[in-house]
């Protein structure tokens, strides 16, 4: 008898254990998954609405001029970062150089710093990894004088 109910608490002990240890592994991967997720969707909707911009014959650029910003700074190159500058670099705008942790695989027509670079004056600097923009901002607000704004609030105030 006693050797059954041993056994049986024994089982049960180690099925909390194991259940503990697949939580303990499974749940970093879901958080990461859920990040993922909402990182896309913000991507997603910021797109649509740049579509939708261009569709109506309107340019990013009206929220420089509106804001009277001559130079910017870009975070980020990436899509939205490459789309930007894409948008910006025939304008009057000046994208003086990009910003991004990846500096050795960015290829662009302008200069690339990572953000531990001293970074030179511009008007404004635009975050294009706007699902981490308050931590860019955070971490760039220390280094520089001029706004730091989102790729998102850029093309919401259009």
């Amino acid at each position: 008898m006693k050797k059954g109910v041993v056994s049986v608490l024994s089982m049960l002990a180690g099925a909390a254990i194991g259940a503990g240890a697949i939580e303990t592994v499974q749940k970093p991967k879901v958080i990461k998954k859920a990040e993922h997720t909402q990182k896309m969707t913000e991507f997603y909707q910021v797109l649509v609405e740049w579509l939708r911009i261009k569709q109506e014959g309107k340019s990013l650029t009206e929220f420089f001029t509106r804001n009277e910003y001559k130079t910017v700074a870009i975070y980020g190159m990436k899509e939205l970062g490459e789309r930007l500058y894409d948008e910006l670099k025939d304008s009057e705008i000046e994208v003086r150089y990009v910003i991004d942790k990846n500096k050795d695989s960015v290829y662009a027509d302008v200069d690339v710093v990572t953000p531990d670079d001293t970074l030179e004056a511009v008007d404004v600097i635009i975050v294009t990894a706007i699902h981490y923009f308050d931590e860019i901002e955070e971490a760039l607000s220390v280094k520089v004088d001029c706004p730091i704004v989102s790729l998102e609030d850029v093309i919401y105030e259009i």
